[in-house]
């Protein structure tokens, strides 16, 4: 992520301020949020289905980066009404709010029950309001609707003060309806337009719309309140999502996603949960899918991001992968541009379509600030290959991808030592540009940070993993020369990180390199995704697997990002102590790679018991790093994004890595190497699977210590194994 939320200043002295974090008061876990969202539009919205930002918080509805509602609130014959319940559809786009009135002299309490329906689409916020009498008497109605738009930019919301105030927006009542303008400093028109399905009786000083009705008993009265958000005078964004509302495409990638089945009520719920939000994050641009990083402060593209969500969803729904490649193969960097942190053959980490970013007031309109989503887009590229067999896509990127490798030669390596590094060329962006981007996530042991150049741990395991998934896709390309040529730089790589990286009194990597070359030896997660890039030898593998599960680092929930006791250990941390699932399942991976299937279930046991314990099922971006004790649940960070693409994606890894599954498509061969199921799972179902040529549909059942496959599909010519 860019911008890392963090809870609280840095104390004085200790560290640089990070001006990108999300302030406190943006905090909305106190309110009880729901969120809805589709494309590049979402809401943040109180369970009595009101938008209240007053006071810097973070509801409201917003539209590419900007806030297009800040205040939509409805009474009920001048009062809040009685919250009964709330609730969130499946498919994240609508919510239903059911109330009813207070007591009052002349009303028997809950005589009229109003249903609140609220629902998103790009570009759209519908708000239809239900008022129904069960009383025995006929009963005078006033439904009061109140609305503005404050137009501020996401950065504004999280906590940002910008250099030049905002000029102030302007509001024009109509017959059915009000309309706000906005007129951005960046030359840039932005309208929500509110229409009302009925004219109001009247509009008061305080802006609140009054309808009213006399219904009799049984009787009902409706409203709907439609709100567009428009903008125009916008410069052309190459990368954008179109802006008028398209069609919804969730039923097409529910199509797509294979149905996963276990006895396991809990797994179930979780494998429904992420399906549904996953659909949710998916957004349609020019060059095909991506998933949007999160909501709310993540909902666009990030580089990153959609290469591990496509990665982790890679066996499943491959053409999430084939948007992703596409898509950063268009926004590739071209030329070099410190101001943006770009070199040429970097992939993009962040793009951004909001004021500040097109003012240049924070650096993210298209921001390159990531060491590792360049390495990473090969790798993605090679395994969609193995996926897939999709030799034409590859073809069609692979000037991109070869400018990618010339980025990790030429670039990467800022000081010739064989290692990828990053240093802040700008002096605005990421101080830190590996995955944990919080200025004070890379450090010594006695808590001092790292001096650039830093060269992370786990990304000379990326880089290791692109040298070989390129010399992968070069053979299939039919250069045997150049694989081998890339196979020798890989190995020579694996070598001499195995040689300077360890730390043999703590069984683990260093997390890095500073800029003297000096090790941070400090237990962090990082050292864990060494493994599912192979890149750690296999000895110091079989170490570093059992240093994962020591009380300092497993809390119980997951592998914390960094160990308790270390010097800036705090489980209430963005990434220095607490629990990232994404990063536990890519840690899964790694250790059944090396086949210590063992410790993988232990691992996505402890995130199944999370996901069962938390609200709706849903992983969340992350949570605390406090120890689990009886009778716990995961502890909520309060500034994470829910729903979030990688965390969304875990289930999908963690289940592979367990059964696991390889694919071979070239081969036309799907194998599952010493497949497992989690303790409560007796038997799993897999059905409409597709792979290259065809639907396959099969079935794991436990007999005993032993797991059972029983394939009823196969496309035609494919071989499955079993290999124990």
């Amino acid at each position: 992520m860019a911008s890392s939320p963090v809870l609280s200043a840095p104390h004085p002295g200790t560290q640089p301020g990070d001006p990108y974090r999300v302030a406190s008061d943006s905090v909305y876990a106190d309110e009880s949020a729901y969120v809805l969202n589709h494309a590049d539009t979402f809401a943040v919205i109180d369970r009595w289905g009101d938008v209240r930002a007053g006071g810097g918080g973070s509801q409201g509805v917003y539209h590419r980066d900007t806030r297009y509602l800040s205040l939509l609130q409805a009474r009920l014959n001048g009062e809040r009404p009685v919250l009964l319940t709330s609730t969130v559809t499946d498919d994240n786009l609508t919510m239903i709010v059911e109330t009813c009135n207070a007591e009052a002299p002349d009303l028997p309490k809950s005589a009229l029950h109003l249903r609140k329906r609220i629902a998103i689409h790009a570009g759209l916020c519908d708000a239809v309001f239900e008022v129904h009498n069960y009383g025995l008497e006929a009963h005078e109605v006033e439904l009061a609707v109140r609305a503005d738009a404050d137009f501020r930019d996401i950065f504004e919301v999280r906590g940002m003060h910008r250099p030049a105030p905002a000029p102030a927006r302007t509001a024009e009542l109509r017959e059915r309806g009000i309309a706000f303008d906005y007129e951005g400093l960046d030359g840039v028109s932005r309208r929500t337009r509110l229409e009302f399905s009925l004219a109001p009786e009247s509009v008061d000083a305080d802006g609140y719309a009054r309808f009213r009705w006399t219904l009799p008993p049984g009787g009902t009265a409706r409203l709907v309140v439609a709100a567009v958000f428009v903008q125009w005078n916008a410069p052309p964004v190459e990368d954008a999502v179109p802006a008028h509302a398209t069609a919804v495409r969730a039923g097409h990638w529910r199509e797509r996603l294979p149905t996963i089945e276990t006895n396991y009520g809990p797994l179930n719920l979780w494998l429904a949960r992420s399906a549904a939000d996953l659909v949710s994050l998916i957004t349609d641009t020019p060059h095909g899918p991506y998933p949007y990083a999160g909501v709310p402060w993540y909902n666009t593209a990030f580089g990153r991001d959609g290469l591990i969500t496509a990665l982790e969803l890679l066996w499943p729904l491959p053409e999430l992968a084939a948007g992703v490649l596409r898509f950063l193969a268009a926004t590739q960097a071209q030329v070099s541009d410190a101001a943006r942190d770009a070199e040429p053959g970097k992939i993009v980490h962040e793009t951004r379509l909001g004021e500040m970013a097109r003012l240049g007031e924070v650096p993210f309109g298209r921001y390159y600030g990531a060491v590792d989503g360049t390495p990473l887009f090969v790798v993605l590229a090679g395994e969609y290959l193995r996926r897939t067999g999709d030799l034409a896509l590859v073809r069609e990127l692979w000037p991109a991808i070869e400018a990618a490798l010339g980025w990790i030669r030429e670039h990467g390596d800022l000081d010739g030592d064989g290692f990828v590094e990053y240093a802040n060329r700008s002096g605005d962006g990421l101080a830190n540009q590996g995955w944990k981007d919080s200025v004070d996530s890379v450090s010594h042991a006695d808590g001092r940070l790292a001096t650039a150049p830093i060269a992370l741990c786990e990304v000379q395991g990326y880089v290791y993993a692109a040298w070989n998934d390129a010399a992968y896709m070069l053979h299939r390309l039919g250069d045997a020369a150049g694989a081998r040529r890339l196979r020798e730089t890989a190995r020579t790589l694996k070598q001499r990180f195995n040689q300077v990286y360890w730390d043999a009194a703590r069984a683990t990597y260093a997390l890095a390199l500073d800029g003297d070359k000096r090790p941070c030896l400090v237990r962090a997660s990082n050292a864990g995704q060494c493994l599912w890039t192979r890149i750690a030898h296999r000895a110091k593998a079989e170490r570093l697997a059992r240093s994962l599960f020591e009380p300092s680092m497993f809390s119980g929930w997951g592998v914390r990002t960094l160990g308790a006791g270390e010097a800036r250990y705090n489980p209430l941390s963005y990434h220095n102590g607490s629990v990232w699932p994404h990063d536990n399942a890519l840690i899964a991976l790694g250790l059944a790679r090396y086949g210590f299937s063992d410790a993988a279930a232990r691992v996505f046991a402890a995130l199944l018991e999370a996901a069962t314990a938390l609200p709706l099922h849903r992983m969340p971006e992350l949570y605390c790093g406090f120890e689990r004790t009886p009778c716990s649940a995961p502890v909520p960070y309060p500034v994470a994004c829910s729903p979030q693409a990688w965390a969304v994606g875990t289930v999908y890894l963690l289940l592979g890595a367990l059964l696991g599954l390889h694919i071979d498509a070239p081969r036309r061969t799907l194998a599952f190497r010493s497949p497992r199921l989690p303790p409560e799972v007796d038997w799993l179902r897999i059905e409409r699977w597709h792979l290259c040529d065809g639907p396959c549909e099969l079935e794991f059942r436990r007999h005993g210590a032993d797991i059972a496959l029983n394939v009823t599909r196969k496309p035609a010519g494919w071989t499955v194994l079993t290999i124990k």
